[in-house]
């Protein structure tokens, strides 16, 4: 017995709305947003107009992610997103918190990449004190490892005796929570410059976060520890693609009033 046309458009359209919120889910998008998408390519898929309309955007999204997979076509916009800067001396070395496995209490490799660039810095004599980000109740399930705590355990079994003085920004949700902190502590203290350390394709963004507290900062931004930079494979843009993904969202969120991403 054959499907009626509207109930094929219906599951036609529910199962690209899923494909693409299981893309979006991949990078951080809310449960709300997701249940959005899905509901909404149902309702278009049942529709005429809607549904060919459904059916181009999808033709043209493959087309686009072709493109992005079998062409180093996204160096381009991963390097916008990239600020560097030589180090210099400053009074402080801000190394922005990446993220951290609640199950195994371990640091996300974005964190452990952050916190070894700042350790870097220090030891070359950048600056003396070292800050490090203590994440709120918000991110994570109750009872998950702070960042800070992770990280304070491991410059102290790198360096037992003679580390870096080390600050804790309590109880941050976003970049901007952080930007905000930083700027007390500036002027408590009387910091007149700080390095930014974060991963590249957040770099720009902190920057101008933390421009806009007041902060004079210098970007010295760790290595990217989840694709190679140059996307010599199709794993590496695929990487690249949810990266700025992730940055694009974050971007509408904040742009909406809303908590943008880390």
């Amino acid at each position: 017995m054959r499907t009626p046309e509207p109930w094929r458009g219906i599951g036609t359209g529910a199962a690209r709305g899923a494909a693409l919120a299981a893309y979006l889910g991949e990078v951080r998008a809310t449960v709300p947003l997701l249940l959005t998408l899905i509901v909404a390519g149902g309702v278009a898929g049942a529709f005429v107009w809607p549904r060919r309309v459904l059916k181009v955007g999808s033709a043209l999204l493959a087309l686009l992610l072709a493109l992005c997979l079998l062409t180093p076509v996204l160096r381009g916009p991963l390097a916008a997103l990239t600020l560097a800067q030589p180090p210099v001396r400053a009074d402080a070395i801000v190394v922005l918190g990446g993220g951290v496995q609640c199950g195994t209490r371990a640091l996300e490799s974005s964190s452990l990449a952050r916190l070894v660039r700042g350790l870097e810095l220090w030891r070359a004599g950048y600056a003396p004190v070292l800050t490090v980000s203590e994440q709120s109740g918000v991110l994570g399930p109750a009872g998950c490892a702070k960042m800070s705590e992770l990280e304070r355990a491991q410059i102290k079994a790198l360096y037992p005796v003679g580390g870096p003085q080390i600050l804790t920004l309590r109880q941050v949700t976003t970049t901007r929570d952080e930007a905000a902190r930083v700027r007390d502590l500036a002027r408590q203290r009387g910091w007149r410059r700080v390095l930014l350390v974060t991963s590249p394709s957040h770099s720009r963004r902190a920057a101008r976060l933390f421009a806009e507290q007041g902060v004079n900062v210098v970007s010295v931004p760790a290595g990217e520890t989840r694709y190679d930079a140059t996307l010599p494979l199709p794993v590496d843009r695929l990487a690249a693609l949810r990266t700025l993904v992730y940055e694009g969202l974050s971007r509408v969120k904040a742009w909406a009033g809303g908590r943008p991403q880390r």
